[in-house]
């Protein structure tokens, strides 16, 4: 993976699916700041928080229909990779 995720924050919204564990594996490879993932379900940003055990990931409980409380999650965010599905292209 290139350096474009070095030193940078990054929110992950919908990341604890299948795309978002796997982005969340490479993308540490890389050396990111921050990684912030952003999703509804409490229970599977435990199994991610165990499975990954590092201390660059941030979890959000949230859901993207929410403006505010995206908004608060994207404060001093560098990139916003889009990881939900096609239903969520209304946004």
């Amino acid at each position: 993976m290139s350096d474009v995720f070095k030193d940078k924050t990054i929110l992950l919204t919908g990341g604890t699916g299948s795309f978002g564990n796997k982005f969340v594996e490479m993308v540490l490879k890389s050396g990111p700041k921050v990684i912030r993932v952003y999703s509804r379900g409490e229970h599977k940003q435990i199994d991610m928080e165990r499975k990954f055990k590092d201390p660059r990931l941030r979890f959000f409980i949230g859901d993207v229909r929410d403006k505010q409380r995206l908004c608060r999650a994207m404060n001093g965010v560098d990139v916003v990779p889009r990881s939900c599905p096609k239903t969520c292209s209304y946004l």
